[in-house]
């Protein structure tokens, strides 16, 4: 069978990564392809330039390249709706609708699915005006949670600790910073707890849990600093445990896709939950409508199962049939970034990998090109290096020992990922 693969980041990598072991790909004549894809996806896929946003012109693609299976990476091409115009022309696609990608596409969309459902969730409104969510302050107390209700690549989201910084926030948020995604805003009561991610693969009626993980917002060591799309991740998260996990699917997961076939939008492909584990169980943050990055990397490099039957499965409405399989052992990512981010990163920085897949680590581009022949940096995150270990200790001393054996001089990255739980393990392991 033939695949196209769309996306460029480290997400789309591990992705690739995976796919190419399937058994999808095994016959001769069998042709994986990749649009725009990276230095690291070419390893696995041949990378074809496309114009993702014109829809007529993917499907005519796929349908000269007699493609059977389109995945789609990141969220943006969903919410636009290219999987719906692929189904039209009868095109297997992995991902969800226009409608059904709400969930990730529109902040007050999910809140309001949760209200109709109730799926347990932070209290919130909904305000469209500046006027208005200066009001709705009142409501709340501090810290304030403020969300541009659209997508802003995992960056519209501001915990405002005083009145006056909520304030502040709001007026940019209505200002344009983050452009339409703003356009609304969401604020919502601060929730308590443990932040972890739930993954769940759906065709729209049978739904296959998908592991878990943990992942660093925050671009600082100790979790200081402004929030970016992630500077690192580990599977599984042992703080959702089976138990948790079990609630998560039976309170949130379960009722999510139920409403949504009811409602005439059924959801088909991964849905990913921010969850915060709070002293009266799991309550939803949000969603997203594709795997999370760097939490791909990680799932990936867990999975034992065929990728990509798994998702023909699911796009052909036939999950049931499947199961997912994972490895016992962690799997930890630590993000190598560009000086600059998450503001605005250095672009151009030499790299070199040489040896640092020596020990079985794996690196994952996430924003790579090559300049006459050589690696350099061509994005906010770089990098995504990648191992694995009886536990998150161990994962996390394989994936750095990976790290210092590369050369990415004008890139920085944090050297605490996993810290919450290296800690906890080391209290296990101490005498009483």
């Amino acid at each position: 069978m033939n695949i196209l693969l769309l996306g460029s980041g480290g997400r789309e990598h591990a992705l690739a990564w995976k796919l190419a072991q399937s058994r999808l790909l095994a016959a001769d004549g069998d042709k994986f392809f990749a649009s725009p894809g990276n230095p690291g996806i070419a390893e696995h896929a041949e990378c074809v330039a496309l114009d993702i946003g014109d829809h007529k012109a993917v499907a005519a693609f796929c349908a000269e390249n007699a493609i059977g299976l389109v995945v789609v990476g990141p969220e943006a091409p969903l919410v636009d709706g290219l999987a719906d115009s692929l189904r039209s022309d009868g095109i297997a696609v992995f991902g969800p609708s226009k409608a059904a990608a709400q969930l990730e596409g529109s902040k007050g969309f999910t809140k309001d699915l949760c209200e109709r459902a109730n799926i347990p969730t932070a209290g919130y409104v909904r305000t469209p005006s500046l006027d208005q969510a200066l009001a709705a302050l009142d409501r709340f107390a501090a810290p304030y949670v403020l969300k541009a209700d659209g997508l802003a690549a995992g960056k519209g989201v501001v915990i405002a600790e005083t009145r006056e910084a909520a304030e502040e926030a709001l007026t940019d948020m209505f200002g344009g910073a983050f452009g339409e995604a703003g356009a609304e805003v969401v604020i919502e009561e601060f929730l308590t707890g443990e932040e972890a991610s739930f993954f769940a693969l759906t065709d729209g009626t049978a739904i296959l849990p998908f592991g878990s993980a943990q992942d660093h917002k925050r671009v600082g060591e100790g979790d200081t600093g402004p929030n970016t799309g992630g500077m690192g991740a580990y599977s599984p998260a042992p703080v959702l445990s089976e138990e948790l996990q079990a609630r998560a699917m039976r309170e949130i997961i379960e009722p999510t896709v139920a409403t949504m076939r009811a409602e005439g939008m059924p959801y088909s492909g991964v849905l990913y939950a921010g969850l915060m584990l709070t002293e009266c169980g799991p309550q939803l943050i949000e969603y997203n409508c594709r795997f999370g990055d760097p939490e791909c990397q990680v799932l990936m490099s867990r999975l034992e199962s065929d990728l990509g039957e798994i998702m023909l499965a699911c796009a052909k409405g036939r999950l049931a049939e499947c199961e997912a399989r994972f490895a016992d052992e962690t799997a930890l990512t630590v993000v190598m970034a560009a000086k600059g981010y998450p503001s605005t990163p250095e672009k151009g920085g030499a790299i070199d990998l040489d040896s640092a897949e020596a020990n079985g680590a794996k690196v994952f581009h996430a924003g790579t090109a090559l300049k006459e022949g050589k690696l350099v940096a061509n994005g906010g995150r770089v990098l995504n290096v990648t191992a694995r270990g009886a536990n998150v200790t161990e994962a996390q001393a394989a994936a750095y020992a990976a790290v210092d054996a590369i050369a990415f001089p004008s890139g920085f990255y944090r050297r605490d990922i996993g810290w919450r739980e290296v800690a906890r393990e080391g209290e296990q392991e101490s005498p009483a």
